[in-house]
Parts: structure tokens; sequence; C-alpha cells
């Protein structure tokens, strides 16, 4: 792993048009040798998509490993690279000044799309904020990325372990919380709730913590510019009358939001993660690989 970071470390000096092709070519790599993650990856096209022709989906799923490997390098360019070269490459849309989005208790709602830690920086570089962290397993790795994601302010991590205790508290000392909810982390705090037509266990923390501080939510939307310009963040309106009085609706708000966010920029959503791996009680799992249910069309 140190290894990997040195090479990172080396390529974030490359302009970041190189250095995105490099990214792209190999992520075209991976979707032919990394077999199971390209069958979780169509595998959830298909379930999201089912009316899409398979041309279709296959181009997708290639496209979102090129984008994905290339946001995993040049995250050497958000770790190590200047305040000055970040600005210039991250470009943000506000819909309210930054001071006035974190005067009050805030949400920033991210979804998984793969420059969500362009989105993060755009933060950063403007406030404070507190967040969830899972630890990786490489304590060098784990490392790396704490040091990257709080180098400009500090910034309050809390294990998934902790609840939403912490959390609380460190809003109500001001600190907006910057917020990823849309994984599949298990049947614990979350309820199925439709994601594209497909029951998702979804988790609810969006709207019990937004009714428990009383704060706004500010989706934060983080995309690829064309032409290798860098990126587009865009801080959107703060959701109206939210969370609604019942929590699976406020939840089914929160997919129905992310669904739309995703038909903009489809092979940049987070597909190769395993959605649907919870299921209702009763229902089969939907990444099972086998002869009978799965054939590899990539070809």
């Amino acid at each position: 792993m140190r290894f990997v970071l040195i090479i990172m470390w080396l390529l974030h000096w490359l302009p970041l048009p190189i250095l995105a092709r490099i990214g792209e070519g190999l992520g075209s790599l991976l979707f032919l040798t990394l077999r199971r993650r390209r069958h979780i990856c169509l595998t959830n096209l298909r379930l999201c998509f089912p009316d899409m022709p398979e041309s279709e989906r296959v181009k997708i799923s290639q496209r979102h490993f090129q984008v994905y490997v290339r946001s995993v390098l040049e995250r050497g360019i958000l770790w190590w690279s200047s305040e000055q070269r970040l600005r210039k490459l991250i470009h943000v849309d506000y819909s309210m000044p930054m001071a006035e989005m974190v005067s009050s208790p805030t949400i920033f709602m991210c979804p998984h799309f793969v420059s969500l830690d362009v989105a993060g920086v755009a933060v950063m570089l403007e406030s404070s904020l507190c967040s969830i962290y899972t630890t990786q397993r490489n304590k060098t790795f784990d490392k790396a990325l704490r040091q990257g994601r709080s180098r400009f302010r500090a910034v309050k991590l809390f294990s998934r372990a902790e609840g939403v205790k912490p959390i609380i508290r460190a809003m109500r000392d001001n600190l907006p919380f910057f917020m990823l909810p849309d994984m599949d982390f298990g049947p614990k705090d979350a309820e199925f709730v439709s994601f594209f037509g497909v029951p998702a266990a979804t988790l609810t923390a969006l709207p019990r913590i937004a009714t428990a501080t009383h704060a706004k939510v500010i989706p934060v939307i983080a995309s690829i510019r064309p032409g290798y310009d860098g990126w587009d963040v865009k801080f959107d309106q703060p959701w109206r009358n939210y969370p609604h009085d019942d929590i699976v609706s406020s939840t089914r708000y929160m997919n129905a939001y992310i669904e739309a966010e995703i038909l903009k920029m489809p092979a940049e959503y987070f597909w190769t993660h395993r959605r649907f791996k919870t299921r209702p009680e009763g229902e089969a799992n939907v990444y099972k690989d086998s002869k009978n249910n799965f054939q590899d069309t990539h070809h």
C-alpha cells in the first residue's frame, strides 16, 4: 500500500487530462479482468433498468469502471495538490452562500457518485464538517485517507458503530454533517424502500437526524466536467418541508432525488456496490453468480 500511495503521489503532479486518461485506461483493463465486480455492476443495472438494451448497460458498466478508477487516481490531486490548483479544478455552483448554509444545523446529503471526495473537498475549502467514517483495513491507507480529508479544516470523523448521538452533538456545535446515505448496511436502522422500482434496504438516518436537529437538508452532487476540465460540484436548494411526518415517505423522497441525479450521469454512480445485497424475507440473493442465472455478455 505504501508503494501504491507513492505512485498516487507521483501521478498527482501530472496535468489532469493525462492522469484522467491513465485512470480510464486502467479502468478499461479492470472491466475485463474483475469478473465479480463486473457481475455486480451489470446486475445492478439490469435490476434498475430492465427495459434498457443489454448493449447499453454494458457500455454504462464499461464507462463506470473507467471513471471509478480515474476517481481513485484523482484522489492524489485532492490529497496533495495546492489549494490554488483545487480551486481552479473544482467548479462550484452554490444555491446560497456557504456562510448562510452553515449558519444553522445543516446536512449535506452526498450520494455515492464516483467524485464524492471532490464534494467533500469543496465543503472543506470553506467550512469544517463532521461525518461518519469507516476505518480502512490497511492502516497506511487509512492514515492517508484521514489526512487527505482533513487537511484544510478540522474535521470530526465518527465511527458508524458510535451511532448518531456524536453526530447530533457535533451538529449542535454548528458543524455541518456531510452524509453519504445510500449504501446497503444491512437491515439495522433501515427500511426497504424503492430504488428504481427495486426494494432496497435504505438507512433512515437522514430524516431521523434532520428531525432531531431541525437541520436543513442540502443535496451536494459532484460530477466530472467534460473535456478533462475538472469537476462540477452543485449545492442544491434545501429541501422544503423535509422531513415528512412518515419516515418511509421521507426516505423514499431521498431515493427519488438520487434516482433523478443518476439519470443525468448513469455511469458515474457507484454501481459496483452491492446495493441490493439485503433482501426482504424470502427473497433470493440477486448477486448469485452461476451458469443457470447469469450470462456474462461483456464481449
